[in-house]
């Protein structure tokens, strides 16, 4: 099943969030967990009940087996035409055990239906090396556009 997240789903999320931390930072330690729980929980529970995110899940058996939060961002206004939010797609993670069957591809087309049909302008995602293949077997472009200020 693929749905928008609930705040049955908070915990199951969090622990997706550190786990796909650990995947790729091993200087994650156990200490850390308390204040990311507590910060990750407030970010959740404003998200879901919020305008500016949307938490798209793939559930099997009543367990949140992937997901993608995407965040609308608006832009200013332009004369002689209509303006159009996009959105900024991250956070995109599947529990290991499901990977490589279709479930993220699945769910990716979800989010790709919703964003055509809120007539998103865009998505845009800055995705790992090794994820590269996924959203381009998911029509995704690399694109050499943008620019960074790290601060």
């Amino acid at each position: 099943m693929i749905r928008m997240a609930t705040h049955d789903d908070i915990e199951q999320l969090i622990e997706m969030r550190w786990n796909f931390t650990l995947e790729h930072n091993d200087s994650v330690t156990a200490d850390k967990w308390e204040p990311f729980q507590d910060e990750c929980r407030e970010f959740l529970l404003q998200a879901i009940n919020g305008n500016k995110w949307r938490i798209w899940v793939a559930e099997i058996d009543h367990m949140v087996v992937s997901h993608i939060y995407v965040e609308l961002i608006e832009k200013v206004p332009r004369p002689g035409r209509t303006t159009y939010p996009y959105g900024f797609m991250t956070n995109v993670y599947t529990r290991p055990p499901f990977r490589n069957k279709g479930i993220g591809s699945n769910l990716l087309t979800a989010v790709k239906d919703w964003a055509t049909n809120r007539k998103l302008e865009f998505l845009i995602v800055w995705p790992s090396d090794e994820s590269v293949e996924f959203y381009t077997r998911n029509d995704f472009t690399l694109s050499k556009e943008s620019m960074e200020l790290h601060l």
